[in-house]
């Protein structure tokens, strides 16, 4: 699967704002900036991982900066730039 660089989401409170990158290493490193990581970084991060695996995606850098964003924004958020880097839905049949 081909990577491109592409984004989604916003900086605005209650968002997170991702950014994926072709990968430099195999797998999928997450760089995560939150004001919220002590306490749920990991959670986070796992949402990310999640989506990134249904999606297929194997290879890719994700940087990610969370405004205090829930799980379906994280996951909504993810789809979209995943979709983006990839060309590829996932929703497609």
């Amino acid at each position: 699967m081909t990577v491109k660089q592409a984004q989604a989401g916003t900086l605005e409170s209650g968002d997170i704002f991702i950014q994926i990158f072709p990968a430099e290493t195999q797998g999928i490193d997450i760089c995560l900036d939150s004001t919220v990581a002590y306490q749920f970084g990991e959670q986070i991060k796992h949402v990310i991982c999640e989506t990134a695996a249904q999606f297929g995606l194997r290879d890719a850098r994700i940087e990610a900066i969370d405004k205090g964003a829930l799980d379906c924004t994280i996951r909504a958020r993810t789809a979209a730039a995943i979709e983006r880097a990839t060309g590829q839905s996932h929703f497609e049949g």
